[in-house]
């Protein structure tokens, strides 16, 4: 029992740390990394109930594997992009077919609130929210979702599905496969996965700092004038 809940322990750690274990999983399975990362990426990307799971730092590891010889940049860049495509476009399509079901304004997860939110910033800022969701965590993986739950119009969808996927997949693979094999870098590969991740996580901390803002702002305003 206890071995069984080691191996059950060990596969949980890599899976949600795969990106620290790629080099490992490389000389173990050869090839087969390039399913192991297919399947992390599209579940990162298709299902909305995975957002945990390790995008841009995946990515980057993935790249200066491929700058070792391990993996060939071509056929990862293009397996990891058209997978980065159809995520996106089954999480589309699974949000359709929900809608705003899952939605309640006493939800943990899907709050109706954010999705009026989501309705309201795409109207705003059009198609490029999901180009720059993609290289944000959490929300890359509910963007698509709320898309198809607020019924954005699916060609449209695509066509930003696409430029968001080819944007994500080149830029971060690149930057692993230029920069990844570099002494300092793989010396501190660790605290620069970490940048990776807070850097990606900087536009939601920009938005829930103006949102804290702005509330107090509008509580202050509402306060009686006692002059």
């Amino acid at each position: 029992m206890e071995l069984l809940s080691g191996w059950i322990n060990e596969f949980i750690d890599i899976f949600l740390n795969i990106d620290d274990h790629l080099e490992v999983l490389a000389n173990q399975y050869g090839a087969w990394l390039y399913l192991i990362l297919i399947v992390i990426v599209f579940c990162e990307t298709g299902l909305v109930v995975t957002p945990f799971l390790p995008g841009d730092s995946l990515l980057f590891a993935a790249g200066a594997l491929s700058a070792m010889g391990m993996l060939d940049i071509f056929i990862l860049w293009g397996s990891l992009f058209v997978t980065a495509v159809i995520g996106d476009a089954v999480n589309y399509n699974i949000g359709k077919f929900l809608g705003i079901k899952p939605f309640k304004e006493d939800a943990r997860i899907f709050k109706l609130k954010y999705l009026r939110k989501t309705e309201e910033f795409y109207e705003k800022h059009g198609g490029k929210t999901i180009i720059l969701a993609r290289f944000i965590p959490i929300v890359r993986t509910f963007a698509p979702f709320v898309a198809g739950a607020s019924t954005m119009c699916y060609r449209k969808f695509f066509t930003y599905n696409v430029v968001g996927a080819f944007l994500w997949t080149t830029l971060m693979l690149g930057a692993g496969y230029l920069f990844g094999n570099i002494a300092w870098v793989k010396d501190n590969f660790s605290a620069i996965v970490l940048g990776i991740i807070f850097v990606s996580c900087l536009p939601i901390l920009i938005e829930a700092g103006r949102a804290s803002l702005q509330k107090r702002k509008n509580k202050v305003a509402t306060l009686p004038d006692n002059d």
